[in-house]
């Protein structure tokens, strides 16, 4: 089969490789039809992380089930197929608690696997024209009648739409609220775009990338251009002292008005402009270890964070990858039910042989290029 594969920093291909199959009686093996590149993605295509070359990228997938282990009973050949990042089992702990995306099962040194990501386990990612799903009942979610129709719509259920509305979770957000969400990136756009499902009064985007923000006021949302004066202060004003809650959605690779990288920036941010008592969600990926960080500190995984800001203002803040399934099954149904349509930020749809242009294309920030799927 094909698949796009890492080859170091910067540098993907497409190469044939061995076709991905069943390997164990609770298996499905999925014809992937859509996949998309994510922002945690370039992280690894950058050269960021320690995912090893030879690896298949891809952690949202879409497709068909072609073939099924002895041992699954409910997901069926021919059945169309979302696939949550997290690789989970079901049936441990953390599973059984609906934290997935910290299974304790899967072949990982620390809790929580992933399709071809680093340190989540060794699962190839399905940026590819076949992807094997282990626990194929579990982690499958099963699509509706018009899955062919809204695909573009439901492939965002493998990570992205339930990553935004899990920072709105992590962060609380009630009807009427306001909310400030820093990062107008797929994922920022995803959490701007749950806050106004989950009835916020005010939703504002902070970015500088202007396609971005059009498109969070596309959304619904008030974008904030923090390369037009302090955005803090522009907060500040808009919500009359700090909005009731945050929501984190750039990470690790964050980068100050002037384009400096200053993985501090978004969070001593987000506790200047969320009010006291306020809440802050936290799903922008962070590291333990960053050898491509600006400072010895932030090389190691740590922030100078202002925390005596942040327990003077008695503020909470909620962390972590999304449990993709606690949200999928409800978001699905908003899709299907034509009360959410998250596709609304898809700038690109490419054949898998045209990916490493599009990782470039994509990490470079090109205008125009918001969110790509992949069409093997």
């Amino acid at each position: 089969m094909k698949a796009l594969i890492y080859q170091g920093p910067r540098e993907v291909t497409v190469e044939e490789v061995p076709d991905a199959r069943i390997e164990r009686p609770t298996d499905v093996l999925v014809r992937v039809t859509s996949t998309n590149i994510c922002g945690s993605d370039l992280h690894m295509y950058e050269g960021r992380t320690t995912l090893e070359t030879g690896r298949v990228l891809g952690h949202e997938n879409l497709g068909v089930v072609v073939e099924v282990g002895s041992g699954v009973d409910r997901v069926k050949t021919g059945d169309r197929v979302c696939l949550p990042f997290n690789v989970a089992c079901g049936f441990c702990e953390n599973c059984e608690a609906e934290r997935t995306g910290f299974c304790l099962t899967v072949d990982s040194d620390t809790p929580g696997g992933a399709y071809g990501f680093a340190e989540m386990g060794t699962y190839a990612g399905g940026q590819a024209e076949f992807l094997r799903v282990p626990w194929g009942d579990f982690n499958c979610l099963v699509l509706p009648e018009d899955a062919q129709e809204k695909e573009n719509d439901y492939v965002m259920l493998s990570d992205i739409f339930p990553t935004g509305y899990h920072a709105t979770e992590l962060a609380g957000v009630s009807p009427g609220e306001s909310v400030v969400v820093y990062g107008a990136g797929p994922v920022g756009l995803m959490a701007a775009y749950s806050a106004a499902l989950r009835g916020a009064s005010q939703v504002l985007v902070v970015d500088h990338h202007p396609d971005r923000l059009a498109l969070a006021e596309k959304a619904g949302a008030i974008p904030v251009d923090d390369t037009e004066g302090d955005h803090v202060e522009q907060i500040l004003e808009r919500t009359g002292g700090g909005a009731d809650k945050g929501c984190e959605c750039v990470g690790y690779q964050a980068h100050d008005a002037d384009g400096h990288e200053k993985p501090e920036s978004t969070m001593n941010d987000l506790v200047a402009s969320v009010r006291a008592t306020g809440a802050i969600g936290v799903v922008g990926v962070f590291l333990p270890q960053d050898d491509g960080a600006p400072t010895e500190l932030t090389r190691e995984g740590k922030l100078p964070f202002d925390f005596g800001d942040f327990w003077f203002k008695g503020q909470r803040i909620g962390t972590g990858q999304a449990n993709v399934k606690t949200y999928n099954r409800q978001l699905r149904d908003l899709i299907h039910h034509d009360k959410a349509k998250p596709s609304f930020i898809v700038s690109h749809e490419l054949p898998l042989d045209d990916a490493p242009e599009a990782y470039r294309n994509f990490d470079d920030r090109l205008s125009g290029w918001t969110k790509v799927i992949l069409k093997p």
